[in-house]
């Protein structure tokens, strides 16, 4: 028997056409769209709309996961109806890493479309209404926070891509019903229905018992998701101001971050450390974060690993320090080296970029253009820095400065005829007391420093 649904035609005049053509009317007009398309029902079915409505901005993707023997067969229908449509189509195929398959199979898809999406390009998936209900079921299960239950957003905007998905309200009956009326033909992934799946799982066996009970449960769960994108953008708010009061990306004030409630401060911190990324981390890493770190003991060296970051106290601060940075290798500097200055010279050295400079008082004109022996530091040197009474432990002066533990491997001592001229370090030069010292000097002078690398922007 004939579903009793609206039709297309009717459907098309009364909600869909104003809805889409909205959304649509929202974006710049140089904008296009590359649609992201398996071959099933709803994706052909956007396939067909998008045609209808700007035929001219349109492209089309496969993307072959090469998990079933039949996934080329698929490819080639998807570039069949694109041909009769006369739109471009992309067939690309992937390799699927090895673990969670549809974790792996989601990554190398969302890979290829980087790939192709042009700069003025907005990548249009065919989501729709259970689609998000079930995202946002599974993301229950799994323990998710806000992010999670937020699911899907219909235009979702990224560091570097924009997703917009037209169908995110529309129910899968609908779809099916729409590409009836309108002749359009699909295929049928048969691992839709493998249970082994979470997806499917969920799909197959979990949605009939829940909507036998709960009738109305897809539409519930759909507006549960819209109510946690509102919630999310308000909890976003927040974070940024206690973000901006509390620190940058590169590091956090620990005392400003204690004056916040423990709620404010695990979303805080959960925020920092996803930085850029997708995603945020798990509950359980932000809590080894308080704990391993934050919490841990003043003369401890902690530090957390993730996601390339590491994540390091010093003093009240906390730092998020590129992998780069941290596991800088001390043995790649030189033990004793020559070096040779001029002025006006730029000098790169681990500790940073310097320029030879003129100074009111500094290193006598003589030294310039002669060889000066470069020695990287060891440990139990003394310094009598300039301007100050007696000789000082080399680590006592850097102890003092602050000089952060991941960068004093870079210190390194200028010196001649074993007298001590100076040392470079990630905060500046620093003039040894000795004969050498004169008015109308030399020195150099730090123009970047190593500490800049911290800073991930």
């Amino acid at each position: 028997m004939r579903s009793t649904l609206p039709t297309f035609n009717e459907v098309w005049q009364r909600q869909f056409r104003s809805g889409f053509l909205k959304q649509l009317q929202e974006f710049p007009a140089e904008k296009k769209f590359l649609i992201g398309c398996s071959g099933g029902v709803d994706s052909m079915l956007l396939l067909h709309l998008m045609f209808f409505f700007c035929p001219e901005k349109v492209r089309a993707i496969y993307v072959d996961h090469q998990l079933q023997h039949m996934s080329a067969g698929w490819g080639t229908f998807v570039q069949q109806q694109c041909q009769q449509r006369h739109i471009p189509c992309i067939v690309q195929p992937v390799q699927v890493l090895s673990g969670n398959l549809e974790l792996q199979a989601r990554q190398a898809r969302y890979q290829a479309y980087a790939q192709h999406l042009q700069v003025n390009e907005i990548l249009v998936l065919a989501h729709h209404q259970q689609d998000q209900a079930e995202t946002l079921m599974l993301r229950l299960l799994s323990g998710a926070g806000i992010d999670g239950l937020a699911a899907m957003k219909p235009v979702d905007q990224r560091e570097n891509l924009t997703i917009w998905r037209p169908l995110l309200d529309i129910s899968r009956e609908q779809i099916c019903q729409w590409a009836m009326d309108l002749n359009i033909q699909n295929i049928e992934d048969p691992t839709n229905q493998d249970i082994h799946y979470d997806r499917a799982w969920a799909r197959e066996q979990l949605w009939p018992v829940l909507t036998e009970r709960y009738p109305k449960m897809q539409n519930a769960l759909a507006r549960s998701a819209v109510l946690m994108q509102d919630t999310q953008d308000i909890l976003q708010e927040i974070v940024q101001q206690d973000l901006k009061s509390c620190g940058t990306a590169a590091r956090l004030d620990l005392t400003r971050l204690n004056q916040l409630s423990k709620a404010r401060q695990r979303q805080l911190l959960s925020i920092w450390m996803k930085g850029t990324a997708q995603y945020r981390p798990a509950f359980d890493m932000v809590e080894r974060l308080q704990r391993e770190v934050i919490a841990a003991k003043l003369d401890a060296q902690a530090a957390l690993h993730w996601q390339g970051y590491y994540y390091v106290r010093y003093q009240q601060q906390l730092y998020r320090l590129t992998a780069a940075v941290y596991q800088a290798d001390r043995n790649a500097i030189p033990v004793e080296q020559v070096l040779q200055l001029n002025l006006a010279a730029n000098v790169q050295l681990p500790s940073g970029s310097f320029k030879i400079q003129q100074a009111t008082v500094g290193l006598s004109r003589d030294l310039l253009n002669r060889p000066l022996k470069l020695t990287r530091r060891q440990g139990g040197e003394k310094i009598h820095l300039h301007g100050r009474v007696g000789n000082w432990p080399l680590k006592k002066a850097i102890q003092e400065a602050q000089i952060f533990p991941w960068t004093r491997h870079t210190i390194q001592i200028l010196s001649t005829d074993n007298v001590m001229l100076g040392v470079f370090t990630p905060q500046g030069f620093w003039l040894a007391q000795s004969a050498y010292c004169t008015a109308g000097g030399w020195l150099p002078i730090l123009v970047s420093s190593t500490l800049e690398l911290n800073d991930e922007h």
